[in-house]
């Protein structure tokens, strides 16, 4: 029988998919665990979703990892994420060397501890000339606050002269954000049955196919992310453009 990976065209990959990986906390609960032991857990989630997307050939992934609005959980749970990413990060940087996979981060990285922070910068630098799999991670990030970062930057280029007026389109703002270097997602796909963005690249998903699961995230495997591209590659992509518009340019260029 044809596997889930078999169904996928090769040619027609998304090239950025971005995850929000929600429902740690539910599936800890479910076991009669601490919302932590749903954070340990959702570790191999990553490594096994990372693995996939290298595996595959996807040029981009982005995960949220800890919004803004995390750090007004309890103290002992921010302390313990905190922990778990620095834990984390030190043993995965040289599994993403050796796989080729560069890290990036996005984020009001300022809020992070100075430990996270300097464990951070070190995994940047040692990946920094990888050339496969771009792995950005979404800490302490905040569409809103991404894109008011954004319009501060512009009002000070515009006060300086740096910038005109008229030279604004609606592709300028794009150049300003944390994402600047990175092409927008096409897939979004979110764990747990929430039906929500919740603050998570917003401008940028204006044209991304989102895709919802009920699975809950520390369950979430390959399998079942050949099954969101899977359900990707079976939408049509208009863009704006009709049906019939598509087709004649498909025919054009074959």
């Amino acid at each position: 029988m044809e596997s889930l990976k078999d169904k996928i065209d090769v040619q027609r990959l998304p090239r950025h998919i971005a995850i929000i990986m929600d429902g740690n906390g539910r599936w800890a609960r479910e076991k009669g665990q601490d919302r932590l032991f749903g954070h340990y857990n959702g570790v191999e989630s990553v490594r096994d979703i990372v693995e996939g997307c290298a595996e595959l050939g996807i040029g981009y992934l982005t995960l949220y990892a800890f919004s803004t609005e995390n750090w007004d959980r309890p103290a002992y749970e921010v302390t313990g994420l905190m922990e778990l990413l620095v834990e984390t990060i030190r043993k995965e940087v040289s599994t993403l060397n050796k796989n080729n996979i560069r890290l990036h981060m996005i984020g009001d990285l300022e809020m992070l501890p100075d430990y996270a922070r300097k464990e951070l910068n070190e995994a940047l630098e040692i990946t920094s000339k990888n050339t496969g799999l771009n792995l950005v991670m979404a800490l302490s990030y905040s569409s809103r606050w991404e894109i008011a970062e954004a319009i501060k930057k512009i009002a000070a280029e515009l006060k300086s002269g740096q910038l005109q007026e008229s030279a604004i389109s609606q592709d300028t703002l794009q150049n300003y954000l944390a994402t600047k270097n990175f092409p927008d997602p096409e897939l979004m796909i979110r764990t747990s049955g929430e039906y929500r963005i919740s603050n998570f690249l917003l401008y940028q998903l204006a044209y991304a196919e989102l895709y919802f699961t009920s699975i809950l995230w520390p369950d979430f495997r390959k399998e079942n992310l050949y099954q969101a591209i899977v359900d990707f590659q079976s939408r049509e992509r208009r863009f704006g453009k009709t049906s019939d518009q598509l087709r004649q340019e498909l025919s054009t260029e074959s």
